[in-house]
């Protein structure tokens, strides 16, 4: 049960998190997390957050200490060497901010680096913050390569701690067995303490999944309005969905085999959605890697941007 919006609750774990401000409205509904760091196939989490906030108004709430989160020799940040000293410092940042949609409703977003370390802790702060801002919904954002084509709508994967929050949504998996990230324990804790939260995986398509692909983006911040009731700038994201779509397909259209993939890929999703079967892993034989076409994507976009500066 959250707790009423006017009790005031202390901070139990200051040494892990420090509230800034207070939002503005004292009871606020919806807290969205996304991290980096895991599986964000298309930089999807990153591009639909980055939209956000370049779009939408907001102010830091929290910042978490992660110093004590990150493992800094598994991912190094990157610094900058200016001849014979040391410049700059890209400074990770795990943060809590208070957005405010296009109608002025205001909602919460956790997002940052993904911890490393102490994975309870972090969940049982997630919990703490939830409940001293009596958020009623949680919902996590995320992106996973799959075997699925660029030219068919994009799907995702829906999951939540009760199935009435994603009642009409497909089962696109069975049971399975996979490696945990840190954003899937908190929605686990914050289910078993109660509380209701829910998350977006969109499929991206393996062979654009090292590339930045907005159109992921856009699918993932589509279902989060959807269901949390936010009015977000989702078709904004739109004219560079249709930019990198084109492209794509000028690079595809030149390879013959490039194109045969992609119609296996179609004839395959088409018989996935209309039958409603679970979908195929990348390691099944029938389905090509797509490496090829991702390698050849990867050069292309390149030579459009031009040299690299430096």
């Amino acid at each position: 049960m959250n707790l009423p919006a006017c009790r005031v609750i202390p901070a139990v774990d200051a040494e892990l998190y420090r509230i800034e401000t207070e939002p503005s409205n004292r009871a606020v509904r919806v807290l969205v997390h996304a991290f980096t760091g895991f599986v964000d196939a298309g930089q999807a989490g990153h591009l639909a957050v980055a939209h956000l906030l370049t779009n939408l108004e907001h102010r830091v709430v929290a910042t978490f200490d992660v110093d004590q989160l990150m493992d800094y020799r598994s991912r190094r940040p990157a610094m900058i060497f200016d001849e014979d000293r040391w410049a700059g410092y890209e400074q990770p940042n795990l943060v809590l901010y208070e957005v405010r949609d296009c109608a002025g409703t205001a909602f919460l977003l956790l997002t940052g680096p993904e911890p490393d370390l102490q994975w309870e802790r972090f969940a049982d702060a997630v919990r703490e913050l939830i409940e001293r801002f009596g958020v009623k919904l949680t919902v996590g954002l995320g992106a996973v390569p799959m075997a699925v084509p660029h030219t068919r709508p994009a799907t995702v994967t829906a999951h939540a701690t009760r199935r009435e929050l994603i009642s009409g949504y497909q089962r696109w998996f069975n049971t399975m067995q996979i490696p945990g990230h840190a954003g899937a324990l908190v929605e686990f804790r914050l289910g078993e303490a109660g509380h209701d939260a829910m998350g977006f995986v969109v499929h991206v398509p393996h062979y654009l999944a090292r590339i930045e692909y907005p159109e992921s983006a856009r699918g993932l911040l589509e279902h989060l309005a959807r269901n949390s009731g936010l009015n977000l700038p989702v078709e904004a994201l739109r004219p560079a969905a249709q930019r990198a779509l084109a492209e794509v397909n000028e690079q595809i259209a030149r390879s013959p085999e490039s194109m045969s993939v992609v119609a296996s890929l179609e004839a395959q999703f088409d018989a996935v959605t209309s039958d409603r079967r679970p979908l195929p892993s990348l390691d099944a034989g029938s389905i090509p890697t797509g490496d090829e076409i991702a390698a050849e994507l990867e050069q292309f976009l390149a030579e459009q941007d031009g040299p690299a500066e430096g």
